[in-house]
């Protein structure tokens, strides 16, 4: 599947080019090779700038490893993953990584949860009999990944409060019941696909203790007055990246476990994973550069509006919709779009809200895929990208719906 969209973005660009070309645009053919080297250098720099915060990560997820913390988690939440992931044997580190990546999601500690994210990968891997072919356990695990609930969006929140809004915390329930749209669609998308049997007891347990919890902080969270919602995410998020860091550290001091050889062993498997992931970086950033440079990108955005025109639907999300088409492909660029909003109609206009909510309806699919399955060296990845994009569908159209529910109405 990721080499049929990786082969459009560059055909597609391919034939944007002779046709700008035709009309007069010759030099599209330039800012097409710009894009393309500039995408590859930016490539490596983000692989370089990941470098640090892999070998930070995966060395004190060493230490957790080896003192048996990951060991505890796996083992209180095998009953609910051997229903969702019936691939993974009992006891495997995997579930514990897991549950920290997602942990890491829900919170919005990004820096902490693809570092988690790549230590599951690797160890779900170790499972997959096919070694260049996602098993039913990756995807399932991907596709959660991609789609993860954010509680707490604290990038969103504070680029909101920096672009003069009046209530940067006002889009936080919109953003959970958006993304919490995406990752149920993802999860029932992949269940369907792999029919698994997911109305049982255990599943629809954890599942609602799941939801009990995020409803939960996310109720604490609304009993802060607004004013201080922005300051105590981030103080929070910060917090808990920190206690996770000491935690670990102390757990394996009590395990009487060389927590520092730990922490340097784990850091070198961050090193080689950081490496590993560059080509698969250069390949999918520089497609997406193109395919951007080349035209097509506003043309479908073009295309978009006019239907909604033509349909008689309300146009007043469609400033937010460069946002809603650039977050699968680009975080960073999804980023600039969202800024590009609030700095245009303003960050408290209807257009600045459904921009922000889009933002964090979902994750970078195409990214998260090309580093995911990159870090394990799978090129078959089968209904992950399907999955995914529906996800990523459901989170957008949530985010546009609860938008105008809460900003228009």
């Amino acid at each position: 599947m990721l080499k049929a969209v990786w082969s459009f973005f560059f055909l597609s660009a391919f034939a944007a080019g002779v046709w700008q070309t035709a009309m007069g645009n010759g030099a599209v053919w330039s800012e097409m090779v710009d894009a393309l080297f500039s995408s590859a250098k930016s490539a490596f720099s983000i692989a370089l700038g990941l470098t640090g915060v892999l070998c930070l990560w995966l060395g004190l997820l060493k230490i957790a490893e080896n003192s048996g913390v990951t060991a505890v988690l796996a083992r209180w939440l095998r009953p609910f993953f051997a229903k969702i992931m019936p691939g993974v044997p009992a006891g495997s580190p995997a579930l514990g990584s897991m549950v920290m990546n997602i942990a890491a999601n829900v919170l919005g500690l990004d820096n902490a949860a693809t570092p988690m994210g790549l230590k599951a990968m690797e160890q779900l891997q170790e499972h997959n009999p096919r070694k260049d072919t996602a098993s039913d356990a990756e995807i399932m695990f991907m596709v959660i990944n991609s789609s993860s609930v954010t509680l707490i969006p604290i990038t969103i929140l504070m680029y909101r409060a920096e672009l003069g809004s009046s209530n940067p915390a006002a889009v936080f329930v919109p953003i959970l019941i958006a993304t919490s749209m995406s990752t149920l669609t993802g999860f029932l998308a992949v269940a369907a696909v792999q029919r698994l049997n997911i109305f049982n007891r255990t599943v629809l347990g954890g599942l609602a203790a799941m939801l009990l919890v995020v409803g939960g902080l996310a109720w604490g969270f609304m009993q802060l007055a607004p004013a201080q919602r922005t300051a105590v995410s981030a103080a929070a998020g910060n917090g808990i990246l920190f206690f996770l860091a000491a935690f670990f550290i102390f757990w394996g001091l009590i395990k009487k476990r060389d927590v520092y050889e730990d922490f340097i062993d784990g850091a070198k498997e961050g090193f080689k994973v950081a490496v590993t992931i560059i080509p698969y970086l250069v390949a999918m950033l520089t497609a997406i550069a193109v395919f951007r440079a080349s035209g097509m990108f506003d043309l479908l955005l073009t295309g978009l509006e006019n239907m909604f025109v033509l349909l008689g639907v309300d146009t007043g999300f469609v400033p937010a919709l460069p946002t809603a088409l650039m977050k699968p492909l680009s975080g960073s660029g999804a980023r600039a779009m969202m800024i590009e909003a609030m700095q245009t109609y303003g960050a408290d206009s209807f257009a600045g809200f459904v921009a922000s909510v889009v933002q964090g309806s979902t994750e970078t699919t195409f990214y998260v895929l090309a580093v995911y399955f990159g870090a394990v060296k799978v090129v078959k990845t089968r209904s992950a990208l399907p999955c995914a994009l529906l996800a990523d569908l459901a989170g957008i159209i949530t985010a546009v719906v609860v938008s105008y529910y809460f900003f228009e109405s």
